[in-house]
């Protein structure tokens, strides 16, 4: 009998920290990364929802899901300019996002990901 209500109590604990861990989202302040991806051009390239020289945004989000890695490869991605192959085939650098403010490249990040 003890060792159930101890499994059982183990179970819920268990399943509430999953619950809790999978339910802590990152707090994305849209406009300001929207007004960081203008000011930068990057809309010249990508756009939310559709392939134009870049992939789209979603397709980013995408190809990051579930990754925890992807936060840091996109920030190093605009911030190292490093070569990129664009949707016909050819690669140029990317372009290096002109902030060093960290908090704006995390949440300009976070709001890609959240496509």
């Amino acid at each position: 009998m003890k060792h159930r209500i101890l499994a059982s109590t183990l179970f819920a604990f268990s399943t509430f920290v999953l619950v809790l861990t999978s339910a802590v989202a990152v707090e994305v302040d849209a406009d300001a990364a929207k007004a960081l991806a203008k000011r930068n051009d990057c809309f010249k390239c990508h756009a939310i929802d559709k392939t134009k020289k870049g992939p789209s945004y979603k397709k980013i989000a995408a190809k990051y899901k579930g990754k925890p890695e992807g936060e840091e490869k996109l920030i190093k991605n605009f911030t190292t300019g490093p070569k990129v192959k664009l949707e016909d085939g050819t690669e140029e650098e990317h372009k290096i996002i002109d902030t060093k403010d960290m908090k704006e490249m995390k949440n300009l990040a976070n709001w890609i990901l959240s496509q």
